[in-house]
């Protein structure tokens, strides 16, 4: 069949129907031209992926509604929108937070309700030039490319084309995802793991029971708000490498972008030793430390693509936990809650490495560890154990179909160091020889090693606008 006559089931096949192909959607149905999408997500909902699936109020944005909002143009969106929703009777716990509607914290499943009323919006806007937009409910195991666009084979075998394709699979959860170590061995962790966002599950807990959680990041802190509202009242022993916990989020006020004004600064030495530097002017002028902090995010994309490979290494060996738990800091009722266990001798954090998880036995599981400054690993047990550990990023652990199929494939290759694939600036992908695909594309967390921050709601916001433009371009029915 010519290209003429070459009648696909889509005109751009996205997989993924998370935030990242949910606000990719929006922003193709937003422009004009008739164009069909389609969205292949197993999820009985668009809009909501990993993140914002969680029913919890206590699990909220670890950003504020006005950093939080999905129109690259429209800063004050998630805000208004905020707004509206509480005055209609949404949200009634708000008041507790006791700040202006732009400094709240909403939980993830509030935000998720934002997303789909954006995308249903823009589902009215594409109606007018005749585009629409299709859920697939599924799951992508396959994926193949030919010159006239990619094919995908969906869990029950039907399959799928697409004029072109883009891989918004979203973020592989440590704790929800199953894993392979680096000599392709299943990993032992989370066979012995309860889910961190699973509060039905801690309720089956002994409620006075210790439990072990490997991981201090941000993950970690909803664990901890899981438990709390599971009705635990026991011990909580948190062990990770370097034993850092997140900081808590505040308000700064504006500070100038120092960044700006001085393109010499290029490797990661000289990033932070300019960042304490203002840091240091900040807290000598009484202002929060976190305010130059904030000045710093929107250049990482840059500073990192720059970058040398020796010096993103040095970044991940030397820099990566201080740089993620000042920066990736945590919702203030959450860090509340982590403070007020630590008062109380509930809490305790170490810094320590898993070495091995031993068999579960009659309600009890034990972990070999290595303490820091030890030489001897330590055996250590409790009632339950939950992995924390945060996002997998490396494709070739990641112990799923379609991740294999495409590394198997050649049809993509591990992006810097290994985190998410390759592509180019605009999201192509790279395949095993280094070819740009023409085809297939990605946004969203699959192109972490690309930018580094590419995970937070502006980067998807910002992707998926500058995706759009580039595949509308590429292809005018």
């Amino acid at each position: 069949m010519t290209s003429e006559h070459y009648r696909p089931d889509a005109d751009i096949l996205i997989v993924g129907g998370g935030l990242s192909g949910t606000m990719l959607a929006v922003q193709l149905l937003r422009l004009p031209g008739q164009r069909r999408i389609v969205i292949v997500e197993s999820r009985g909902e668009l809009g909501r992926g990993e993140a914002y699936s969680a029913t919890e109020l206590g699990h909220t944005l670890n950003g504020n509604a006005a950093r939080m909002s999905v129109d690259p143009d429209d800063a004050d969106d998630l805000t208004r929108w905020l707004g509206e929703f509480i005055a209609a009777g949404g949200w009634p716990e708000s008041d507790e937070q006791h700040v202006p509607v732009a400094e709240l914290f909403p939980p993830r499943g509030i935000f998720g309700l934002y997303v789909q009323q954006r995308l249903v919006e823009a589902q009215a806007v594409g109606a007018q030039h005749g585009s629409t937009v299709e859920h697939v409910r599924s799951e992508v195991i396959d994926l193949q490319t030919d010159p006239t666009g990619i094919r995908v084979t969906l869990a029950d075998s039907t399959q799928l084309s697409g004029r072109f394709g883009v891989l918004a699979t979203g973020m592989f959860a440590a704790a929800r995802t199953p894993q392979r170590d680096a000599d392709g061995e299943s990993d032992t962790l989370n066979a012995a793991a309860v889910d961190p966002w699973d509060v039905a599950a801690m309720r089956r807990l002994d409620p006075q029971g210790r439990v072990l959680i490997i991981g201090s990041g941000l993950t970690m802190v909803d664990t901890v708000v899981s438990l709390e509202q599971a009705g635990h009242r026991g011990a909580i022993d948190v062990f990770s490498r370097h034993g850092l916990l997140p900081h808590v989020r505040r308000q700064p006020p504006s500070w100038p972008d120092f960044l700006a004004a001085d393109h010499t600064i290029r490797s990661t030495r000289q990033l932070l030793r300019a960042l304490r530097e203002q840091c240091e002017q900040a807290i000598a002028q009484g202002i929060d430390w976190q305010a130059p902090l904030d000045t710093v995010r929107v250049h990482i994309p840059r500073l990192w693509n720059q970058a040398t490979d020796l010096q993103r290494r040095q970044f991940v060996r030397h820099v990566r936990p201080w740089w993620e738990s000042h920066h990736h800091r945590s919702p203030p009722p959450s860090a509340q809650l982590l403070d007020r266990l630590l008062q109380e001798g509930r809490l305790n954090v170490h810094a320590a490495s898993l070495l091995a998880v031993q068999d579960r036995e009659a309600g009890q599981v034990r972990i070999n560890l290595r303490y820091r400054g030890e030489d001897q690993p330590t055996e250590v047990s409790g009632a339950a154990l939950i992995n924390s550990t945060g996002i997998q990023y490396d494709w070739r652990r990641v112990d799923r179909a379609l991740p294999k199929q495409l590394l198997a494939r050649g049809l993509i290759q591990p992006g810097p160091l290994a985190l998410g694939i390759a592509a180019d600036a605009g999201g192509a992908v790279l395949d095993a020889e280094g070819h740009v695909s023409d085809r297939l594309f990605a946004m969203g967390p699959p192109l972490r090693g690309l930018w580094w921050e590419s995970t937070a709601v502006t980067d998807v916001a910002l992707q998926a606008k500058a995706l759009a433009a580039r595949l509308v371009a590429s292809y005018n029915p």
